[in-house]
C-alpha cells in the first residue's frame, strides 16, 4: 500500500492510498471518490508528462510519497 499526494495548485491537496500495481485509471477512480469529481474529468500530470489510464503506477515509477499535479478536463 502506498500513499500518493495530488495537488491541484488551487489549494486542494488530497492523499490517496492505493497499490503500486493499480492503473492510472483505477487511481483516478479512487481520487474521484475522495474529491467528488467524475474520473473522466481528471487529468494527472508530472512536469510535461500526462499519465495514461492503462499504465500502472509502478510503470510510471510513482512510489509512496510521490506528488502528482491534478488538472480538470
Amino acid at each position: 500500500m502506498i500513499e500518493v499526494l495530488c495537488n491541484d495548485r488551487v489549494g486542494k491537496k488530497v492523499r490517496v492510498k492505493c497499490m503500486p500495481d493499480d492503473t492510472i485509471g483505477d487511481f483516478k477512480k479512487l481520487l474521484a471518490a475522495q474529491i467528488g469529481t467524475a474520473p473522466e474529468k481528471i487529468v494527472l500530470k508530472k512536469g510535461n508528462t500526462v499519465y495514461k489510464d492503462h499504465i500502472t503506477l509502478a510503470d510510471y515509477e510513482i512510489h509512496n510519497g510521490s506528488n502528482l499535479e491534478l488538472y480538470y478536463a
